[in-house]
């Protein structure tokens, strides 16, 4: 492991949990400065952390503090870190599949590691855990919602959310609002629907679920050809997402229509995939929606993560929502109706003719998959895909590591109903960005050229910093106000899902999940 010549010697000493701190980080609305106690830090979900002990100045001199390997015999041990720690009390959480880890957070020193003896589903990773007061929640690929005791990583209770004999499996961080466990799901774009759903924190019973389409006999249900075609049309919700205490709505993406590539075969807008959703967790009514994607065709799923904040747009003051989609366009909503106030592309897009009314863009025919093959910009994995990004309020830019990719999308399934996925795509030139956009305009004000295409989610801080991975396994970290690059350290396997931070005893410490091992730094070796 190599961190710029730097040696990493774990430190072993052992810090009692203290249980006020725990109770006290639990304020997700509001955390604490120093705490880190949801995946995207709080119900904002913008990854920003008012921490500055690390700045600009000074980020070139951190140095490695410890690392956590799992056990390597420890079942599943290898399975890589997908999931951003959450930090409570003096202890990081997460989950890979199949298994949860509390991990002292000043130590690296595992405090106590939990094993889901699995009966199946995709092990494509896990992306959070969800703490309330005593207990830890997480989805395993079997799908299953598990609850914890916090201290000791004891089972309380575990509850099935959908039907591995259908495809499904669960990957999804949970969402913790009031005493509702909300969840999202995944599949294998074998024509199911997606679906929320809400769980009694205490019990485990099921609250209600909300399905990723109209209802039967509904004006938006004529957005699809038949019945049948809606109720298999994807559509899937395994994306982070976002809280308003003061509306009481939460937000979410749903996912790419099913059949994947051979859209012709559903005509239609096809709601509610490829959207951006608004649903109240007391009773899982829809508020609003905002489809990124009609007639979705290209697999660009929109479960990219729904970013709060408010700010000031045409000399009004508004409760905002800022999504950079997988299909290259940049979206700022006023989150009270769904309504686009910013609708632009952060990269090449070139299948659209412009955007209808509601600000949504307006599919161009033509770039559909065709037999003969069709050139679009982004290609099959987004221009963004599931990575967190990041929101500033300082500089008040919207962080995204962007890929500008192009490919050949062919159709090979020509019957009248098709299934699956019914074609397939063909990779060509790609360009990674790492990019800053202004939340009035959607334009960049900076663009950092990844010299290969680059994938993480993002950090940035009150020490004017973003992190990201670098192109070479490793961290980096740029000036959120102009992009320069500051500082790197090379990683044993890269970074995947963001960084985090957090400070404990007036130390910040920055931490990364690196393959199957978390790395934290400090400005001081420990």
């Amino acid at each position: 492991m190599t961190f710029r010549g730097a040696v990493l010697t774990p430190i072993l000493a052992l810090v009692l949990l203290s249980a006020p701190a725990l109770l006290a980080a639990q304020s997700h609305a509001g955390a604490a400065a120093e705490s880190w106690p949801m995946s995207n830090r709080d119900y904002s979900a913008n990854a920003y952390s008012p921490l500055h002990q690390i700045d600009a100045g000074n980020v070139t001199q951190l140095q490695p503090a410890w690392s956590f390997t799992p056990a390597p015999g420890a079942p599943d041990a290898g399975f890589a870190i997908k999931a951003t720690p959450i930090e409570v009390g003096g202890v990081l959480y997460y989950a890979t599949p199949n298994n949860a880890f509390a991990v002292d957070a000043r130590t690296g020193r595992q405090r106590w590691h939990f094993h889901w003896t699995s009966k199946g589903g995709y092990t494509l990773g896990n992306r959070g855990v969800a703490i309330l007061k005593d207990r830890l929640y997480f989805e395993t690929p079997d799908c299953n919602l598990v609850a914890l005791n916090l201290t000791d990583g004891a089972q309380i209770w575990h509850k099935s959310i959908c039907d591995l004999d259908m495809y499904y499996y669960a990957s999804a961080a949970p969402l913790i609002v009031n005493n509702h466990v909300i969840i999202g799901t995944s599949g294998d774009d074998i024509d199911i629907p997606g679906y929320v759903a809400s769980y009694d924190a205490t019990t485990g019973a099921l609250q209600w679920r909300w399905y990723a389409h109209p209802q039967p006999g509904t004006p938006d249900a004529k957005s699809w050809p038949s019945t049948e075609a809606m109720l298999h049309g994807g559509g899937t919700t395994w994306g982070y997402k976002s809280y308003d205490p003061e509306l009481n709505l939460i937000y979410f993406g749903t996912g790419n229509a099913q059949p994947v590539i051979a859209g012709k075969a559903r005509p239609g807008a096809n709601l509610y995939d490829a959207s951006i959703i608004a649903l109240n967790p007391d009773t899982g009514k829809m508020a609003w929606y905002f489809q990124a994607t009609p007639h979705e065709a290209h697999d660009w799923d929109a479960i990219e993560t729904p970013v709060l904040f408010d700010a000031t747009i045409a000399g009004k003051p508004r409760k905002l929502l800022a999504n950079a989609s997988r299909n290259g366009w940049f979206f700022v909503l006023d989150r009270t109706n769904g309504h686009a106030l910013v609708s632009r592309p952060y990269v090449d897009a070139n299948w659209t003719l412009g955007t209808n009314a509601k600000g949504e863009p307006i599919p161009n025919p033509e770039k559909e998959p065709q037999v003969a093959g069709e050139l679009s910009n982004p290609n099959q994995g987004g221009a963004a895909n599931w990575f967190p990004p990041s929101y500033d309020p300082q500089t008040g830019l919207f962080y995204i590591d962007a890929l500008n990719a192009w490919s050949v999308y062919y159709v090979y399934d020509l019957n009248a109903t098709p299934e699956g996925w019914g074609g397939n795509d063909q990779g060509g030139y790609s360009e990674g960005e790492l990019e800053a956009l202004d939340i009035k305009t959607g334009k960049p004000k900076w663009v950092h050229h990844w010299a290969y295409p680059s994938r993480s989610g993002l950090l940035t801080t009150a020490g004017n910093l973003v992190f990201s991975a670098g192109v070479s396994s490793d961290i980096e970290a740029l000036n959120a106000s102009t992009g320069d690059p500051l500082w790197h350290a090379v990683l044993p396997h890269g970074v995947a899902n963001a960084p985090m931070t957090y400070s404990l005893d007036g130390v910040q410490y920055l931490v990364a999940g690196s393959g199957n091992q978390l790395v934290a730094f400090t400005l001081s070796p420990r």
